[in-house]
């Protein structure tokens, strides 16, 4: 694919998760029990080529946090934990690195990395985006308890959301080059 058509796709599915998550999921009907937020703008950050530079990756992390703090004035919220992922997320690709490394053709397809890869980076890194995101929100160490459970039904709920976006919507076998 040549890099217009990269970046054609990859602003589609900026326009994709940024537009549901603020038209259609961030809404009271979506939460569960009070405790569980879906951050399905989250999956644009997730699902970017591997070979994506950490430059590209801060950059688009603080343009998918913004837009979205546009949207639900939240100061800055949503921009600070999406950078912060971005930023942990180069880190989580070498842990999970397998042994002989990543092909060039490589993405994060739960179709060609696996079940287990791709829970280990999913947990990984949804629950340190919504640890970033639910402890800024609080801003104290009040409630704390309370803040916790958000942080772990909101992962579980968020990270199943990601698993059925990528059963759904990625291709099961790598494309002819």
């Amino acid at each position: 694919m040549s890099i217009v058509g990269t970046i054609g796709w990859q602003l589609v599915r900026f326009v994709l998760f940024v537009g549901l998550y603020v038209l259609l999921l961030n809404n009271s009907n979506f939460v569960l029990f009070d405790l569980g937020w879906n951050f399905f703008y989250l999956g644009f950050l997730l699902f970017l080529p591997i070979e994506t530079s950490i430059v590209v990756q801060l950059l688009l992390g603080f343009g998918l946090g913004f837009t979205v703090d546009v949207f639900q004035d939240t100061g800055g919220l949503y921009a600070a934990a999406a950078v912060f992922t971005a930023y942990l997320r180069p880190w989580v690709l070498r842990l999970l690195t397998p042994r002989d490394g990543y092909d060039a053709a490589d993405a994060v397809n739960i179709h060609q990395m696996g079940w287990q890869w791709m829970m280990v980076y999913l947990v990984l890194l949804v629950v340190l985006h919504h640890a970033t995101f639910f402890l800024l929100e609080l801003g104290s160490f009040l409630s704390l308890g309370f803040t916790l459970a958000k942080i772990v039904v909101s992962t579980l709920y968020t990270t199943l959301v990601m698993l059925i976006v990528q059963l759904v919507f990625f291709p099961t076998r790598r494309r002819n080059r």
